[in-house]
């Protein structure tokens, strides 16, 4: 039995004087009442930046709706027509998506941490206790994603068992732990997807793409991946050479290495870790690596804060999640290394000192530094030319003469006044 429910059509104005009411709810405040929306149209309206954590917008439509920044923590959009709407930035922490139609709807960037976002119909009990299906008065078709766009969004834990997510965006989302039991995801992105721990169990990931994605200890039993690209994706199998591949314990190495130092080369051995990947061999905190080279090493994910590691060479390295937290980074080469991510903060990217005249700058051309922690870091001199900081946070960090040619700047956290004395990069 199913039966057709009308929508409820409101003004701009309308809207606006219900979500202030939820929001002096929200607060406590006398005349405040919690917004509920069920079955309304609010096709094209503005919601962005408004407060709706906990309120009701069960089979809402919102298609085309702009909910940009929105904070929709624990709401109830469940069987909501969400096509084409604007949710980039949105806070949608254990948000109810159930049955939601997102066709093309743009996540960038949101926040969906323990979300439901598995299929689901609208139902109810009638009078003689059987239960009949309600159906609004939309063409959206529930638990839809496809052409969604989720690149950048954290989907920790989040239930998304069974969604239909062909053709979606996924790009650099953290999908750490989440439930994709039986999710189509043909021909979805997931280039440089974090999906550790994740339940892809029968899920249907033909044709899509993995490139960079980290799949340490994710559920793959009767997966379909025929025609995925795995390209740099990291497993629980080594990505490069593994460190029992190393001619002596890495502990003795170190040891070796940072006499090699001490003495200027007249004792020790130099430490090279060209393609290794280190992920299993433990902390590296407060370790002298001054001089290390090792270009394409992994070591993602790895606790390196307070590490020496002037002058080092680490071209191309995966730094991604890496803790690098007050480490003296100066005169280092980090071209195209990838630090998704990663904590920079406190960190000297400096420029390092020979004499009066000569200096070794360091190099970061080309590296990826999405969602990096920077806050406090020195960055004198240091050579970001095409440097991808999209959403990194530098306050407070030293930019004086630093080369942002070219660099990726969208969603910076950076103040106006720091920008100053940087090289390349005209203040708007």
């Amino acid at each position: 039995m199913v039966e057709q429910r009308p929508l409820y059509k409101v003004t701009q104005e309308q809207l606006d004087a219900m979500l202030k009411r939820h929001e002096m709810f929200r607060n406590a405040r006398m005349g405040g009442a919690r917004a509920v929306l069920t079955n309304y149209d609010l096709t094209g309206l503005n919601l962005a930046g408004r407060d709706l954590a906990h309120a009701d917008l069960t089979g809402c439509i919102l298609r085309r709706a702009n909910m940009a920044g929105a904070n929709l923590d624990c709401c109830t959009l469940f069987a909501a027509d969400l096509r084409e709407t604007n949710l980039t930035g949105a806070s949608m922490v254990k948000v109810d998506l159930r049955g939601a139609s997102l066709r093309g709807a743009d996540l960038t960037g949101a926040n969906l941490v323990s979300a439901d976002l598995r299929d689901g119909s609208l139902a109810e009990r009638a009078a003689d206790g059987s239960l009949k299906m309600v159906v609004v008065e939309s063409d959206a078709s529930p638990a839809d994603m496809q052409g969604a766009k989720l690149a950048h969004a954290n989907l920790s834990q989040a239930k998304m068992s069974g969604a239909i997510a062909q053709h979606t965006d996924f790009t650099d989302a953290v999908m750490r732990g989440t439930k994709l039991v039986r999710a189509n995801l043909r021909n979805a992105t997931l280039d440089g997807a974090i999906l550790e721990g994740a339940d892809m169990s029968g899920a249907d990931v033909r044709g899509a793409s993995l490139k960079g994605a980290v799949l340490t200890g994710a559920v793959l039993m009767m997966t379909e991946m025929a025609g995925a690209d795995m390209a740099g994706a990291l497993t629980d199998k080594p990505a490069g050479k593994p460190a029992s591949a190393l001619p002596r314990p890495l502990e003795e190495m170190l040891k070796l290495h940072a006499e090699w130092v001490g003495t200027a080369g007249q004792a020790g051995l130099a430490l090279d870790l060209t393609g290794y990947d280190l992920r299993t061999a433990g902390s590296l905190s407060h370790t002298c690596l001054t001089r290390l080279h090792a270009p394409g090493i992994i070591l993602y994910g790895m606790d390196l804060s307070s590490a020496q590691i002037q002058v080092g060479n680490l071209a191309g390295a995966d730094l991604r999640g890496a803790n690098l937290s007050g480490c003296d980074l100066r005169g280092i080469n980090l071209t195209d290394a990838q630090l998704g991510n990663a904590n920079l903060s406190e960190a000297n990217l400096g420029f390092l000192k020979i004499d009066a005249t000569r200096f070794v700058r360091s190099e970061l051309a080309g590296a990826r530094l999405r969602y990096a922690n920077l806050t406090g870091a020195r960055l004198v001199k240091a050579n970001f030319s095409g440097a991808d900081l999209s959403f990194a946070n530098l306050l407070l960090a030293d930019l004086k003469e630093t080369d942002l040619t070219s660099a990726r700047l969208s969603g910076t956290k950076v103040k106006r006044e720091q920008l100053g004395e940087v090289v390349g990069f005209k203040v708007p």
